[in-house]
């Protein structure tokens, strides 16, 4: 709801200081991937979005499967965060392009149907709506000189990618523990089986 939101609210490039000098609300489209790395033409865009689909099927399966089965508690939750951060990406790819008109940097978009030019992409070419971006600045007394003064995180990014950054971070960060442990023992394994 809040890219929803955002898409509506906002024409592009628009900026509104929420927490002054350290963070922004601005709203960008992104017609790719993570920090607007993208796979040029039509072409690119439908194998993109092709391959995010199938990526976010795969996962669930899996997690299903682990759920069944028995897992760290702390994986399960690291890959459902990617998984749910994917999922919110999809969306915007395969709807988002058919549900809105076209942004501009001079007004937001509006519902398709509400729009004096209908929908701005056909199904599963839709743009991502990033909206937060980081404002902190590097300090004068920074010692790399060139970086004074430039932004420590410049991407605009939006929070599926927060939710998949965090997850692979969590995986990153934990998978020697959860390497060493068993698998968690399943209530209804257990159960079923007395």
């Amino acid at each position: 709801m809040v890219k929803v939101g955002v898409k509506l609210s906002f024409a592009l490039a628009e900026r509104v200081s929420w927490i002054p000098g350290a963070f922004d609300i601005q709203f960008i489209e992104n017609d790719g991937m993570a920090f607007g790395w993208a796979l040029p033409g039509a072409t690119g865009k439908y194998i993109l979005t092709a391959f995010r689909v199938v990526a976010v099927v795969l996962l669930s399966i899996h997690l299903y499967r682990m759920g069944k089965t028995g897992s760290p508690r702390g994986f399960r939750q690291a890959l459902s965060l990617i998984l749910a951060g994917a999922a919110g990406n999809i969306v915007d790819s395969i709807f988002y392009g058919r549900l809105f008109t076209r942004s501009s940097f001079s007004q937001p978009a509006n519902w398709s149907w509400q729009g004096d030019w209908g929908s701005y992409a056909p199904w599963f070419r839709g743009n991502v709506v990033d909206m937060l971006h980081i404002s902190v600045q590097w300090p004068s007394w920074f010692p790399v000189e060139s970086w004074v003064g430039m932004e420590v995180f410049p991407p605009i990014f939006n929070i599926a990618d927060v939710a998949i950054t965090l997850g692979v971070a969590w995986v990153v960060l934990k998978q020697k523990s959860w390497l060493g442990q068993g698998q968690e023992p399943n209530p209804r394994v257990s159960e079923s089986a007395q």
